[in-house]
């Protein structure tokens, strides 16, 4: 259930935010224990400031 909920956010994030910023690329995210209490706000944040710094 937890897995499932932060699986459908970081897809969320994904399609909103960080695929619009890369090339067109194979991602593999994978997400600490920590991420599964993380609010939607700090993932977006944490997701999207790791992929500035690759591109």
């Amino acid at each position: 259930m937890a897995r499932n909920r932060l699986r459908r956010r970081l897809h969320e994030i994904l399609r909103r935010d960080v695929l619009r910023m890369l090339p067109a690329v194979d991602l593999v995210i994978r997400a600490k224990r920590s991420a599964y209490s993380a609010s939607f706000a700090v993932l977006r944040a944490e997701l999207t400031g790791v992929v500035e710094t690759l591109t």
